[in-house]
């Protein structure tokens, strides 16, 4: 059986009810308030009718559901209805049947996962799981993530994204490719993944910049966790990649218009397969693709245009396309 939100907001307002020793509801008085919480909760819905709520009873009196203790006893107008137990709440109750199938199922879906640091926490807590609703550990896979196993930084994602749930200053011994190892107090934000690698981002307390990111790999040994005051984070995450592409930013970097021409060959790959979200799209005469879009230019950005090699050229803007050039010409010495 498929639990929806409605069923819950239902659920959860009839034990509300049910638990009020001061008013007799009748069932016309319990559909009115379960009602009124359903349109409070989804303005957009009609409700329910009576025949819907005494399935809902009868629902959370079976095992199946809650094993609730509801009585209908009689009162001087009528019929209502309440626990037994005064003490009783289906919210102090252990997952009911239904709840631990739906458990279990979802469970087993993400046990399915593999090759991404994400569902690690599926590992740790499996044997728990297989304890308690008998889950198997011979599923076959139906998935696989892109990922690098042998990722140096791969040990960090946890504690990291356990420090920013937290709101936890870290001290972190950093050591970025040719440069000594330095140490840094950290207020992490937010984990990023881009082209196999992990970064996080936060307030550097050194150059007072809230919007500092970390190579994971770079970091050497655990992070040392501080009673240091956390500093709020008040970025929009999502508006902040929006005109980039990969994590290179500087704070005041503004995003241009890039025009790109990918050759007849690639110009497929590139319209099922957008160069960024900001892409707009021209055939020309030849077949070859134009595209445009708004980003910042960046050290990801050529290396992401340098890895289509001849298929692509870059019109504009004048300093991106001498960069490329430059970059091509210093290739060729290798050759």
């Amino acid at each position: 059986m498929f639990t929806t939100k409605h069923q819950l907001v239902r659920y959860n307002k009839l034990d509300k009810c049910f638990q009020n020793f001061g008013k007799e509801y009748s069932i016309e008085d319990l559909l009115d308030s379960v009602n009124d919480a359903i349109i409070e909760f989804d303005p957009n819905s009609s409700g329910v009718e009576i025949r819907t709520l005494r399935k809902d009873i009868s629902f959370m009196r079976s095992s199946s559901g809650y094993d609730a203790p509801i009585e209908t006893i009689k009162g001087a107008t009528g019929f209502y209805y309440r626990y037994s137990d005064k003490n009783f709440s289906i919210n102090k109750s252990p997952l009911n049947n239904n709840e631990a199938e739906l458990l279990k199922n979802a469970i087993s879906i993400l046990q399915r996962f593999e090759g991404s640091p994400e569902f690690e926490w599926i590992n740790e807590i499996a044997p728990l799981l297989n304890d308690k609703f008998g889950l198997k550990n011979n599923e076959n896979k139906v998935m696989s993530l892109e990922s690098n196993i042998d990722y140096k930084g791969y040990y960090l994602i946890t504690p990291i994204f356990n420090a920013i749930i937290n709101k936890t200053v870290i001290k972190i011994k950093y050591e970025p490719f040719n440069t000594p190892e330095y140490e840094i107090t950290f207020h992490p934000y937010f984990l990023k993944q881009y082209n196999s690698r992990w970064f996080v981002f936060g307030y550097n307390e050194y150059n007072d910049n809230s919007q500092w990111n970390l190579a994971l790999d770079r970091i050497n040994g655990d992070i040392e966790k501080t009673n240091n005051k956390y500093k709020e984070d008040t970025t929009n995450w999502n508006d902040f990649f929006e005109d980039m592409i990969g994590v290179s930013k500087g704070q005041d970097e503004q995003s241009e218009e890039v025009k790109l021409i990918f050759n007849k060959g690639q110009a497929p790959y590139i319209k099922t397969k957008p160069f960024h979200s900001t892409q707009k799209m021209k055939v020309l005469e030849d077949d070859s693709l134009e595209i445009r879009i708004n980003v910042i230019i960046n050290y990801e950005l050529e290396m992401k245009i340098l890895s289509f090699g001849e298929k692509v050229k870059v019109i504009t803007p004048e300093k991106l396309a001498l960069k490329i050039k430059e970059r091509i010409k210093q290739q060729l010495k290798n050759y």
